[in-house]
C-alpha cells in the first residue's frame, strides 16, 4: 500500500482527532497509522504486525474514536488486552480522545472490584477495555451487553494467546454481532493468530510494517558475559558506569523477584519491582514513582511489563535471557521507542552465550559483547588485552 499521505489531516479522520493530535505535536502518523487507519474506517477486519514503540494504540484508536456515536447510549466497541496496565495506558490515552464530547469511555481490569464496574456500566460507556476473563464474567453476569458492539479490537494479541485467554477472546467472539468488525495488532503475529483469524474475520486486510525488522533501528544492542553469582554485582558496575536515566530490569520467574530486589537493593542501586500479585493501587503507586524518577531502575517479569509504555527508558537490562526471539522482541521495544535511541542489555553465563548468537541470528540484529573495566564499559576483546598478568609484587586493577 502506498505511504504517500504525510499528515494525519490527510487521513480519514475528524477535524475534531487531528486537533487534538495537534496539542501534542503529532503531525505526521508512522507507517503502521498511516497503513491501519484507512482499512480500519474503512470497516475492514484487519491483522496489523509492527514491532513495539511504533505508535499500534493511535492506529486502531483513531478510527474507533472516529467512529463512535456520543449519543446512541450503548456499548459500542470493545478493546481486549493482556494486562491491567495496558489496559490503564489506553483508556487514558481513549479519554483524552474524547474530551469535549459525550463519550464514555470505563476499564473493565481482572482484579478490580466487580461491583463498582456494574455500577460505572449502567452509564452506558460508548467503549470498554478490559482482560478478557472479565469481560467474559460480565457478559455472563448479564452486566454487559454485546447487542451493539460494532467493532472488537485485541491488543498484544500473541500475549493474550500466551496467558491462556485464547478460549475467552473466542467466547467473545461468539456472541458478538455476525458483521461486527475485528482487528488483531501485535509486534509478532503467528501461525495460530492467523488460523485464528480464519475463524472469525471476513477476508482480513493485513498490514505488515517491515516485519523482518523485529527490532527498532534507533537501538543498540550489548551483551556482557559474567558467573551466575556475579549478575548481580555486574549488574551494579553497568549501572554505575553507564546510569541510565531509567532503565527496566526483567527476570524470568515471579518467585525469583523479591530476592533479586533486595539484592539489588543492597547494593545501593534505588530500584523497585513491580509484581503481578500486586494489588491495583500498589502497581499504580509504583508505576508512578518510576515515571516521576523516585527511583532509577523497574523490576519486572514479562508479564508484568507487558504493555508499558513509558517513553523515558533509556536501557532495558535482561537480568535472565528472555526465553526466546519474541520475547527479546517484546522487552527491547520499552525503550527506544516511537524514533528515540536506547540500550538493550543481555546479562548471560558462558553456558548461555549460544542464546545471544541465536537471537541475533533470528532477528538480523549484531549484538556487541562489552565488558566492564576500570569502572567503564568497553569491549570485551578490550578488556581481555588489558587483563594481563600482574606484575610481581603488584597488583592488577580489574574492576569498578
Amino acid at each position: 500500500m502506498s505511504t504517500s499521505l504525510e499528515n494525519f489531516a490527510s487521513l480519514p479522520l475528524p477535524e475534531r482527532l487531528v486537533d487534538k493530535l495537534r496539542e501534542r505535536k503529532m503531525i505526521e502518523p508512522t507507517q503502521i497509522q498511516r497503513e491501519a487507519i484507512p482499512l480500519a474506517v474503512e470497516g475492514k477486519d484487519l491483522i496489523a504486525e509492527s514491532q513495539t514503540g511504533t505508535g499500534r494504540t493511535l492506529a486502531y484508536l483513531l478510527p474507533l474514536m472516529a467512529k463512535l456515536d456520543p449519543e446512541q447510549k450503548a456499548t459500542q466497541a470493545v478493546i481486549l488486552v493482556p494486562t491491567r496496565e495496558l489496559g490503564m495506558q489506553i483508556v487514558k490515552e481513549a479519554e483524552w480522545l474524547a474530551e469535549g464530547t459525550k463519550l464514555l469511555v470505563q476499564q473493565l481490569i481482572g482484579g478490580a472490584a466487580l461491583s463498582r464496574q456494574v455500577e460505572k456500566l449502567r452509564l452506558h460507556p460508548q467503549l470498554v477495555v478490559g482482560t478478557p476473563g472479565r469481560i467474559v464474567e460480565l457478559i455472563k453476569l448479564r452486566k454487559l451487553s454485546m447487542h451493539h458492539v460494532k467493532t472488537i479490537v485485541v491488543d498484544e494479541v500473541d500475549q493474550v494467546f500466551d496467558l491462556g485467554s485464547q478460549q475467552e477472546v473466542e467466547q467473545i467472539l461468539k456472541g458478538s454481532l455476525r458483521d461486527r468488525q475485528v482487528l488483531f495488532f501485535s509486534a509478532t503475529v503467528t501461525q495460530g493468530i492467523r488460523e485464528m483469524a480464519k475463524r472469525w474475520m471476513q477476508s482480513p486486510a493485513e498490514v505488515r510494517v517491515r516485519p523482518e525488522q523485529k527490532t527498532a533501528e534507533t537501538l543498540e544492542h550489548l551483551f556482557f558475559v559474567c558467573e551466575q553469582r556475579a549478575k548481580i554485582e555486574t549488574l551494579r558496575k553497568i549501572v554505575r558506569s553507564l546510569n541510565p536515566r531509567s532503565a527496566i530490569v526483567f527476570v524470568n520467574e515471579t518467585d525469583d523477584i523479591a530476592e533479586v530486589e533486595q539484592k539489588i537493593r543492597y547494593t545501593g542501586l534505588s530500584i523497585a519491582a513491580l509484581y503481578g500479585e500486586a494489588g491495583k493501587q500498589e502497581r499504580a503507586k509504583v508505576m508512578d514513582g518510576f515515571r516521576r524518577g523516585k527511583f532509577q531502575l523497574l523490576l519486572a517479569t514479562d508479564v508484568a511489563a507487558r504493555g508499558l509504555d513509558l517513553p523515558g527508558v533509556s536501557h532495558v537490562i535482561q537480568f535472565d535471557p528472555p526465553v526466546d526471539a519474541d520475547h527479546y522482541v517484546h522487552r527491547a521495544g520499552r525503550t527506544g521507542r516511537m524514533g528515540r535511541s536506547g540500550t538493550v542489555l543481555s546479562l548471560v553465563t558462558e553456558r548461555e552465550r549460544f542464546i545471544i548468537d541465536k537471537f541475533a541470528k533470528q532477528l538480523g540484529i549484531e549484538i556487541a559483547e562489552k565488558a566492564v573495566y576500570g569502572g567503564e564499559v568497553v569491549d570485551a576483546a578490550a578488556a581481555r588485552g588489558r587483563k594481563a598478568p600482574a606484575p610481581a609484587g603488584g597488583g592488577a586493577r580489574t574492576g569498578a
